[in-house]
């Protein structure tokens, strides 16, 4: 899945919320400084990728990718998704979504002296831009996989046709994840449940992660953010 779901499908907590979305920007291995909230929730990230991954419906989907784009069937998928889920989001979640998307990203602006220098950098045009709520549109998802395409992979690829994917076969990947999303959220339902009652209170962590050092000792205090 990609950011939108990832968020959408956190407990309903801020560090919750910014945990799952670092799952796409760091790995495991190199988020041993974060706080436990913040590392609870790439680890739900990981379950949630792995059983999309292995789920008949995505497979499905994948299998409708052309095979020029076979390879990054994953990737295209993942947004794609993404676009379903804003056009159906009034059928997941009760909170508008233009107010979700402002509320997400005020969480990561909070939650910044965590935040990995790829995502730092690409925060700012995210939220003027409203990345998140622009995939509900085929222009927004069409300006993703050009951004993906230039800046993600090195070598030249085309994921940026894969607009033409969505194009031709709308209806029927509209209906694969209109028929997984609901499962995915079953599934999950429990791991973000454990989460909330696990022995590590997650909004506990809300003062340490706005406030840990005075200002001028802050670790990203002077730093180029850039």
């Amino acid at each position: 899945m990609n950011y939108l779901a990832h968020l959408h499908l956190a407990p309903d907590n801020p560090a919750a919320r910014v945990g799952n979305l670092l799952g796409d920007f760091l790995k495991p291995s190199h988020a041993l400084h974060l706080p436990p909230a913040l590392q609870q929730g790439m680890a739900l990230h990981r379950r949630i990728d792995s059983h999309t991954d292995r789920h008949p419906l995505v497979m499905q989907s994948k299998s409708r990718i052309a095979p020029i784009r076979r390879r990054y069937a994953g990737i295209l998928v993942d947004i794609f998704y993404d676009h379903f889920l804003a056009r159906h989001w009034a059928r997941f979640c009760s909170m508008p979504l233009a107010d979700f998307t402002r509320r997400s990203y005020a969480e990561l602006q909070a939650h910044r002296q965590w935040l990995p220098p790829r995502l730092l950098e690409i925060l700012p045009r995210m939220q003027a831009e409203d990345w998140l709520l622009s995939y509900a549109e085929i222009a927004g998802i069409a300006a993703v996989l050009r951004g993906f395409s230039r800046h993600r992979i090195r070598r030249d690829n085309p994921v940026a046709a894969g607009i033409d994917d969505l194009l031709q076969h709308y209806d029927a990947l509209e209906q694969d994840f209109i028929d997984f999303y609901p499962q995915l959220q079953q599934a999950m339902g429990g791991d973000a449940s454990a989460m909330q009652q696990a022995g590590i209170a997650l909004d506990q962590f809300g003062e340490q992660l706005l406030h840990p050092f005075p200002h001028d000792l802050h670790p990203q205090a002077h730093q180029d953010e850039g």
